[in-house]
């Protein structure tokens, strides 16, 4: 799945705005700051999928009792 299908519904959100940045100008170091920016971006969803993935099983076996 393409970056754009995922975002096709909102035109203006940051994830679709920052693929369409042009990087030719940047220096390494500004690369590796944004690369360093966007693997924390990466880990925070990661953990948030993991803590909701958490509370609907949590909820769930609640729920089963």
């Amino acid at each position: 799945m393409e970056p754009d299908d995922l975002f096709a519904k909102r035109p203006d959100d940051p994830v679709k705005q920052l693929i369409r940045q042009d990087i030719d100008h940047l220096s390494v170091d500004e690369l590796e700051g944004r690369i360093s920016a966007l693997e924390a971006e990466i880990a925070r969803c990661r953990s948030k999928i993991k803590n909701a993935i958490n509370h609907r099983a949590t909820a769930e076996s609640l729920f089963k009792r």
